[in-house]
């Protein structure tokens, strides 16, 4: 394949560029990272792409997230600033994501947070993610943190367990009408709730998703009921991320997700995974591909395992998982 690799000025505008230019953009780094990307390069090779084949988003082809777990993607052989890496249970095998510049992650997730919240210096920012700060290599953390810095509140900071001081933080932030932003993991949410019933009127609670055996399963829908009903909500708010990415959709209730400049969502068909639609004037339904143009140095084209809806907006919903890769081509490679 005949595949452009000259993108010295690849991550100039990268935050900047008009949302008309999305596209064009993607195609760009489609390019820089057939060349570049062995993994993808040879996934492409082995579905039988070429250059010329590919004219629009939808044709681009998506690798299956599962890449991360049994291959290093990333572009070139450089030193990571960062080695971001997922949970997991003991004896299962953990995504790797190898960051070249954790200065694209900082500015990919801060413009993020500026577009659905705005200056993080506003906020006081609460971090309730005991099973992420217990293990390294946490992207979450390294985003938390980050907003915990730019905050000028001084209870801004992480809580593990100590439940009674975060309970009592919180009714001094809301005695003094303090925006506060308290963010957790899904386990942590509903033990604090269940034991500290309150009221929160200034406080926007945003839960990350992960029970990882901690508690029963239950569906985002009956976490956020619980936290409603226990805390006083009339909405709960999420995020939208993976180790194996680099931008976020937020949700500011219902489960609906919208995503940042440098994100865009489409579905594949269940039956047949290189069918990609993008969004249309109907709902579609089907297993979410990301485009995430921050992952510019690893692969910003990813086939993730999660069931969703697609609405015309661009705004997305999680439904569920696919239990089994739906990707023909992913035992093409030889891990």
């Amino acid at each position: 394949m005949n595949y452009l690799s000259d993108h010295t000025n690849l991550a100039e505008g990268l935050f900047d560029f008009n949302i008309s230019g999305f596209e064009a953009k993607a195609l760009e780094i489609f390019r820089f990272q057939a060349a570049n990307n062995p993994v993808y390069r040879q996934y492409l090779e082995l579905l039988g792409i070429r250059l010329f084949d590919i004219e629009k988003l939808a044709d681009i082809p998506f690798l299956p997230v599962g890449f991360f777990k049994t291959h290093k993607v990333a572009c070139g052989d450089f030193q990571p600033q960062a080695i971001f890496e997922s949970s997991g249970t003991t004896g299962s095998v953990n995504s790797r994501h190898f960051v070249k510049d954790a200065g694209i992650y900082q500015e990919s997730f801060l413009n993020g947070f500026r577009k659905f919240y705005g200056d993080p210096a506003d906020w006081c920012i609460i971090g309730l993610l005991p099973s992420y700060l217990e293990r390294q290599h946490s992207s979450l953390v390294f985003m938390v943190n980050e907003l915990v810095k730019r905050s000028s509140q001084k209870e801004s900071g992480f809580y593990l367990y100590e439940f009674d001081k975060l309970a009592e933080t919180l009714k001094q932030l809301e005695r003094r009408r303090q925006k506060t932003l308290l963010i957790g993991v899904s386990f942590a949410l509903l033990d604090f709730a269940e034991k500290f019933a309150m009221k929160l009127q200034h406080t926007v609670v945003m839960e990350t998703g992960g029970m990882k055996g901690r508690r029963e399963e239950m569906t985002r829908q009956q976490v956020h009921e619980v936290l409603k009903s226990q805390l006083g909500l009339s909405q709960v708010h999420s995020e939208y991320g993976m180790t194996e990415l680099l931008s976020q959709g937020y949700s500011k209730g219902e489960g609906i997700f919208h995503v940042s400049n440098t994100m865009k969502i489409l579905v594949r068909d269940e039956d047949d995974p290189f069918q990609v639609h993008d969004n249309g004037p109907e709902v579609r339904r089907g297993v979410i591909n990301v485009v995430d143009l921050a992952n510019l140095y690893s692969c910003a084209f990813i086939a993730t395992e999660d069931a969703g809806k697609l609405y015309p907006d661009g705004s997305f919903e999680v439904t569920g998982r696919v239990d089994n890769s739906d990707i023909r081509g992913c035992s093409l490679m030889v891990v």
